[in-house]
C-alpha cells in the first residue's frame, strides 16, 4: 500500500452546473501560465509513457512540484499515461505509477486495457481517464468504459455534436472533448504513417507529424488533385469557440486544449480567451452574445487556419480541411513581465521578440482586459536607453503607467 500525500477530492460535473477547461502544459512555465490564466485542471506528461514524447515534460521533482503548485490554487492535475507499453517495462511502469500515486496526482490519462487492470488491482481510488489515443467515438464504447468503472472518456475528435449528445444524454459518465488545437490525418489513436514511413511509432509518443510534410496527391488515373499547395494533406486546426454554449448545454464535464508542444504566449492566450467565454455564458446564459473579437484574439497565436472540423458536420456535407503552408504568429509574443517597478511606474520584462521605441504595444494577464502602452524608452540591465529590443532572454525595462503583475505577456498590439 502506498499513502496518499494529498489528492482533491473527485467531483462529477454536469449539465452546464459546472464546466472544467483543461489546459496542456509542455513545461512548468506553461503550466503557471496555464493555472494564472484561468485553466480549472492541467495535463501533462513525465519523462516516458506519455504520448508527447518530444515535449520537455516533468521529471519526478517537477511532477511534485507541479502537483503541489496546482492543489494550492485548486487546480487539479492529470497525468498522461497513455503510450503502448511491452513486458519488458512493466516493472518501470508500475515504480512510475506508484510515485504518481504517492504525489496525489488526480488522475491517470490511459489509452491500454492492461495497464487500466494494473491500475485498478494496486491503486483502486485514483480516477482513470481513457485517452483519446483509445479511439472511443461511439455511444457503444462509452458505455463499455463506463461498465469497467472508468471515471472519464475523452472522445475522439472525429465526432459531430449530434453524437456528442446522444453519448452525454444516455451515459453517466465523464465525458471530454477537445475544444482547440490539431487535428491529424488519421482518426484519433490510430495512427499508423509515422511509425510506416519513419519508425517513429505515435502510439508509443514518437510521432513524426508525417502529415504536416510536402505531398502531392494523384487520383487513380494518377492525375494531380492536390492543386498549388504542397501540404495537401495538413488538416487545419480544430476551434469549436463558438460553441462552447452547446457544448456546455449538452452536458460534456470537460473542455480541453491541446498543445503540450506550445509556447506560453499560445497557452496563455487560448486559456484566457477559453475562460472568458465559458464564464460570460455561465453567468447570463439569455444574454449571451459570441464575440467576433476572442475569435481574432485566438487567430493571431494560431500557428494555422482554424475549423470546427467534424463538429458541425454531417453525412453529405464538404468542407476544406487542409490547410496550404503554415503561417508562423509566434513573432507576436514580445515578452514576460517579471516585475513592476511601482515607484518608477516601470515595467521589467524577459524580452522574447523585437520590438523598439514608438511602438504600440498590448499587454494582457490573467484577471484583467488587455490594453496597448506606447513604448516612449526602453532600458537594457545597466539602466542604459536602447532604440530597440533585439535579444531574446534579455532583461528590460519600459514605461508604464498602469501596474502589472508577474507572469503578464507582451505582444503585438491587434485590439485596436
Amino acid at each position: 500500500d502506498v499513502p496518499i500525500l494529498f489528492r482533491m477530492s473527485a467531483t462529477t460535473l454536469k449539465y452546464g452546473e459546472d464546466i472544467e477547461l483543461l489546459a496542456p502544459a509542455g513545461s512548468f512555465e506553461a503550466l503557471v501560465a496555464a493555472v494564472q490564466n484561468g485553466a480549472n485542471a492541467i495535463y501533462l506528461g513525465g519523462q516516458k509513457f506519455g504520448a508527447r514524447a518530444f515535449a520537455h515534460n516533468f521529471d519526478y521533482a517537477a511532477l511534485k512540484e507541479a502537483v503541489d503548485y496546482c492543489h494550492l490554487r485548486n487546480v487539479k492535475l492529470y497525468v498522461t499515461v497513455n503510450t503502448l507499453y511491452n513486458n519488458a517495462e512493466i516493472d518501470e511502469i508500475f515504480d512510475y505509477l506508484k510515485y504518481l500515486y504517492h504525489i496525489g496526482v488526480d488522475a491517470l490519462i490511459i489509452q491500454d486495457m492492461g495497464l487500466f487492470s494494473l491500475i485498478k488491482n494496486h491503486f483502486p481510488d485514483i480516477e482513470i481517464h481513457m485517452s483519446t489515443q483509445a479511439s472511443v467515438r461511439n455511444i457503444e464504447g462509452v458505455k463499455y468504459f463506463a461498465k469497467q468503472n472508468v471515471d472519464r472518456v475523452v472522445l475522439a475528435r472525429e465526432m459531430n455534436i449530434r453524437e456528442i449528445e446522444e453519448i452525454c444524454h444516455n451515459c453517466s459518465i465523464d465525458i471530454e472533448v477537445f475544444v482547440h488545437g490539431a487535428m491529424c490525418t488519421c482518426y484519433s489513436g490510430r495512427c499508423m504513417l509515422s511509425n510506416y514511413m519513419t519508425n517513429r511509432d505515435s502510439n508509443r509518443g514518437g510521432c513524426a507529424q508525417v502529415c504536416r510534410w510536402v505531398f502531392d496527391l494523384y487520383d487513380e488515373y494518377k492525375t494531380k488533385i492536390s492543386g498549388d499547395t504542397e501540404f495537401a494533406i495538413s488538416p487545419k486546426d480544430l476551434s469549436l469557440l463558438k460553441y462552447i454554449p452547446d457544448l456546455i448545454d449538452i452536458g460534456v464535464t470537460s473542455l480541453k486544449i491541446e498543445g503540450r508542444m506550445k509556447s506560453i504566449y499560445y497557452i496563455a492566450t487560448l486559456v484566457s480567451v477559453y475562460r472568458r467565454v465559458i464564464d460570460k455564458y455561465l453567468e447570463d446564459k439569455e444574454n449571451y452574445k459570441y464575440n467576433k473579437k476572442d475569435e481574432i484574439e485566438l487567430y493571431r497565436c494560431a500557428n494555422r487556419e482554424t475549423l470546427p472540423q467534424y463538429f458541425d458536420k454531417f453525412p453529405g456535407v464538404n468542407e476544406q480541411y487542409y490547410i496550404g503552408r503554415e503561417e508562423n504568429t509566434n513573432q507576436d509574443f514580445l515578452g514576460v513581465v517579471l516585475d513592476y517597478d511601482e515607484e518608477n511606474k516601470e515595467i521589467i520584462i524577459e524580452q522574447r521578440n523585437y520590438f523598439s521605441k514608438g511602438d504600440v504595444i498590448n499587454i494582457f494577464g490573467p484577471k484583467k482586459e488587455p490594453f496597448n502602452i506606447v513604448v516612449s524608452y526602453i532600458k537594457n540591465s545597466d539602466n542604459e536607453l536602447v532604440d530597440a529590443a533585439r535579444h531574446p532572454k534579455e532583461i528590460l525595462r519600459i514605461p508604464c503607467d498602469k501596474k502589472v503583475s508577474k507572469n503578464d505577456l507582451l505582444r503585438v498590439n491587434f485590439l485596436g
